[in-house]
């Protein structure tokens, strides 16, 4: 785990992670407990498809398993009325 303290940001700013970005994620440090993690924006985007890539996966198992249930969005307003 690559870390950096808050007080050193505060003191440097942001080019106090630029190296430590270079190993990837760096958890900010403050008060003795991470508090942050930053990422490169291109770690962030590939974050984001993977989960995104992992919700598509999901409902197309649900598709598969016969657990989608069609309807009108009336329909489901009505049954979330009786919840």
């Amino acid at each position: 785990m690559v870390t950096a303290a808050a007080s050193e940001i505060k003191r440097k700013g942001l080019t106090a992670l630029d190296g430590a970005l270079a190993e990837g994620p760096v958890y900010v440090i403050r008060k003795n407990r991470p508090a942050y993690v930053v990422l490169t924006c291109e770690a962030y985007e590939a974050l984001e498809e993977a989960a995104t890539v992992a919700r598509v996966e999901a409902s197309e198992e649900d598709l598969r398993a016969g657990r989608v249930v069609e309807g009108s969005a009336d329909e489901l307003m009505a049954a979330l009325d009786g919840v």
